[in-house]
């Protein structure tokens, strides 16, 4: 598929807009069962219609393979049954999560008035991610559970896989269970010119969800910003893990082997932190742990402390070592040099997991568990758009689809409430 025109994917993004805008309203105003209807569907036919979807994705596979695409990026990239079981039985699950409460009374306003508080669907939310074929499914799933349109971009290498998806799955399933297949579309050009697109439309696409590579994501949010369309962007990640003078050494060398069970993912092991009196002793361990898969990246360092691999195509199978002089080093560490995604100790006293708990602002905090377990299906066993790391009040951490609504405020009649 060639690249199209920046005149022309413009016109490809808005048009896709408006169809899901137009048919948005099918899922606004679908009963909670008709919309958990459409998501087992959707998980019914991933478990048993896969080979159209297996054979689109070893096309991305072959091609991603023969342009050069980094082994962390390929396990990304790769489809097979086991990891289609595994999107269906997500999205199962998320079909059977209560709903959020469409209104909820906040208190009595006197005068025969109570104060209500509606939630109600953003409209259509866009979503750039990387070239990741789930992805498709887990936004989908969580915009349909949130009764919002969606206009998804996904990358180039991964849309033969995407469109598959949508084509055989998604849609599908909207339409068998009586909602208008058009809310949910994807782009189907190729290039970097649609995700520019993605965020110049403030009044179709308000909302663009951002995920992808540090830089390009945030390019992409300043472009946004200046079109006036807000984004909840996933742009950093990295894990940060440290060992303290009182940890268990099998339980650290475990969750060392945990957190790097996958390179191509935002909260793999990325540092790796040693309290300073074991730091000399430790290293050939660690080294033996991972060697030959990992290499270590040792003081002095040439690079920012913080720097994700996961980004880095040619070097990703790296970890970053560093010594510390305590927990609360270690946590100042982790706030000043790294994303903020996760950061976690190892520690059999309490004492020092208090003192890096209470110091670490992250995302995500961990006392001797793996930083791998910031996701949204593991930590909260729903799907997730992104991992959301702003500093600033709003929705953080792993974003479902609890977190695509709007609030409105509504005073009604007392005595009324029970007819709305």
């Amino acid at each position: 598929m060639a690249a199209a025109g920046s005149q022309d994917v413009n016109e490809i993004v808005a048009s896709a807009a408006r169809a899901a805008r137009a048919a948005s309203g099918s899922l606004a105003a679908a009963p909670a069962k008709t919309i958990d209807e459409a998501l087992r569907g959707m998980a019914r036919r991933l478990a048993t219609t896969p080979e159209t979807v297996l054979e689109a994705n070893r096309a991305d596979v072959a091609a991603a393979e023969a342009g050069g695409m980094s082994g962390g990026l390929l396990d990304r990239l790769r489809l097979d049954e086991a990891r289609l079981a595994a999107m269906a039985e997500q999205i199962d699950i998320l079909a059977d999560v209560e709903p959020e409460p469409a209104r909820r009374t906040v208190r009595d306003l006197g005068g025969g008035l109570v104060l209500q508080e509606w939630r109600r669907p953003v409209g259509v939310i866009g979503a750039n991610y990387e070239a990741r074929p789930n992805v498709t499914v887990d936004v989908a799933s969580q915009l349909v559970k949130s009764q919002n349109g969606g206009v998804l971009r996904t990358g180039s290498a991964a849309l033969a896989s995407a469109t598959a998806l949508m084509d055989e799955i998604v849609a599908p399933a909207l339409a068998e269970a009586g909602l208008d297949p058009a809310a949910i579309q994807l782009i189907r050009a190729r290039g970097r010119g649609s995700a520019d697109a993605l965020v110049a439309q403030p009044g179709l696409i308000p909302l663009v969800i951002l995920r992808g590579s540090g830089e390009s994501t945030r390019t992409l949010a300043e472009k946004a910003a200046l079109q006036g369309v807000r984004t909840l962007a996933h742009a950093d990640g990295g894990g940060v893990l440290y060992i303290d003078a009182a940890a268990d050494l099998d339980k650290a060398f475990a969750l060392v082997a945990a957190g790097l069970d996958r390179l191509g993912v935002c909260n793999r092991l990325n540092l790796l932190l040693i309290h300073r009196d074991h730091f000399d002793a430790l290293v050939p361990r660690v080294e033996a742990a991972v060697a030959p898969r990992i290499a270590l990246s040792l003081p002095p360092h040439e690079h920012a402390l913080g720097y994700e691999w996961a980004l880095d195509s040619d070097r990703e199978a790296t970890i970053t070592l560093a010594p510390v002089d305590g927990p609360l080093h270690a946590a100042r560490l982790a706030n000043d040099e790294t994303s903020g995604l996760a950061a976690g100790i190892v520690t059999e006293d309490a004492a020092a997991a208090r003192e890096f708990l209470s110091a670490y602002a992250g995302t995500g905090a961990f006392w001797n568990a793996t930083t791998r377990l910031l996701d949204g299906f593991k930590l909260l066993n729903v799907p997730e758009t992104g991992i959301n790391i702003d500093r600033v009040p709003g929705p953080r951490g792993p974003v479902t689809f609890r977190d695509l609504s709007l609030r409105q405020y509504a005073v009604v009649p007392a005595d009324r409430v029970a007819d709305l």
